[in-house]
């Protein structure tokens, strides 16, 4: 019998029995996920290295997100006309790549410059997990998402601690270790996944730009991006502010990386199945205004606290964004959810550049007042289109064509 309090028993088979394309590309996920937090540990030492400034390193994060907005309008381009598996093995081929050749940079211009092709190739692979996943999984649907939820987190909370293993050394093997583990990732999908079909429809890169046009999927969108100011605050500044080793870097943020797995996966569906989304969402973008507030005035134990407790509301605020974006219009998911991080990406991109430089500017407090006032211009937009939201939550949750289920376009 099926049990509804367990959300790993979603009915038949559930989200562990899963043939091995399933496994070969969730676990693909997980690195490429790993890919995001993987630097923050070693920002100091990546800095020192190259002999650079914390501006300057912090572009890591500004090339591989502007890179991976912009890609999110040529996504859906390319998959609808090569296939679900060849575009996963062309990003995975270019992570790979740029990934190894981030390793041997000779300078924080270069490491820049690779990280940017980096992006682009994790944009190509992420976009396209999901839509696989579901493709592909037993159980259904809800087990697909789930386990690409659980990817998600997982690599998001191990990609810190890798950083932090592999870059005590050198701050140059966590980017080989990850070429690595992509590379068999490569292999495995290439072993076990065969050829997926092709949409009907061919999708052109104004698809996600149109979607926009729609009032709830915009208003969606506009929020996710102030929130992503504040998420990307977080995990790229942070490290800075804390200087600490690269091991308690990284264990402070793989602490950070579980609360937003078990958030994300566990509570998440439990506050929105009482409260309703925008509700959750709401409140859970106040809290985190606050708690970004307090770290940026508090000491070095209350700077620590803050930022793992920090992953809790980021890992609430992600699966209740997800939900919500691809549910808010009437397009295709994988158009309306490019359209969606398209425009969210462009704050991940923000943040890692303006925060060091509010900080020149000013002092090293007012980047995290900064950050949370755009948590809650973030939130404010919630409460203005609460009703709009909550109508198109509620449409969110009926049943749709199969074929769109899990089509989304780098939806976390």
């Amino acid at each position: 019998m099926d049990n509804p309090n367990n959300p790993f028993d979603t009915g038949s088979g559930g989200i562990l029995r899963q043939p091995k394309s399933v496994w070969a590309t969730a676990g693909a996920s997980v690195v490429a996920f790993m890919g995001i937090g993987l630097v923050d540990p070693i920002l100091p030492s990546i800095a020192k290295g190259l002999d650079a400034t914390a501006g300057q390193v912090s572009l890591l994060f500004t090339s591989y997100f502007l890179i991976t907005a912009l890609a999110m309008l040529v996504t859906g381009f390319v998959s609808s006309r090569i296939g679900g598996r060849k575009t996963l093995l062309l990003g995975l081929a270019l992570v790979v790549v740029f990934a190894g050749l981030s390793g041997t940079s000779g300078s924080v211009g270069e490491l820049v410059g690779f990280r940017a092709g980096w992006g682009l190739g994790n944009a190509l692979f992420v976009s396209t997990a999901l839509a696989v996943i579901v493709g592909a999984a037993a159980g259904g649907s809800a087990a697909a998402i789930l386990l690409y939820e659980s990817a998600l987190g997982l690599g998001m909370a191990c990609g810190p601690l890798a950083g932090a293993l592999l870059g005590d050394a050198s701050w140059r093997y966590p980017f080989f270790g990850t070429a690595a583990l992509m590379a068999v990732g490569f292999l495995c999908i290439a072993a076990f996944l065969g050829e997926q079909p092709k949409p009907a429809r061919k999708t052109s890169p104004l698809d996600p730009l149109r979607a926009l046009g729609h009032g709830g999927l915009a208003s969606v969108a506009i929020s996710a991006f102030f929130y992503n100011y504040t998420f990307f605050t977080v995990l790229a500044f942070t490290p800075f502010v804390l200087d600490m080793s690269p091991y308690r870097s990284g264990a402070v943020f793989f602490a950070w990386g579980v609360l937003l797995a078990v958030f994300s996966v566990l509570v998440a569906p439990r506050l929105q199945k009482r409260f309703g989304s925008p509700k959750v969402l709401g409140g859970s973008l106040v809290l985190l205004a606050v708690d970004v507030l307090v770290l940026g005035y508090g000491d070095h134990t209350t700077a620590v606290l803050c930022t793992v407790l920090s992953g809790a509301l980021i890992g609430v605020n992600n699966t209740v964004y997800t939900e919500l974006a691809l549910g808010v219009s009437d397009a295709p998911r994988p158009v309306a959810s490019a359209g969606y991080n398209f425009v969210r990406w462009f704050a991940a991109a923000a943040a890692p550049f303006f925060a060091p430089k509010i900080e020149e500017w000013t002092d090293v407090h007012v980047p995290f007042v900064v950050a949370a006032v755009t948590a809650a211009l973030g939130a404010l937009v919630v409460v203005v289109r609460r009703r709009a939201l909550s109508h198109e939550a509620a449409v969110a949750r009926q049943p749709r064509h199969a074929a769109e289920d899990g089509a989304t376009a780098f939806a976390n």
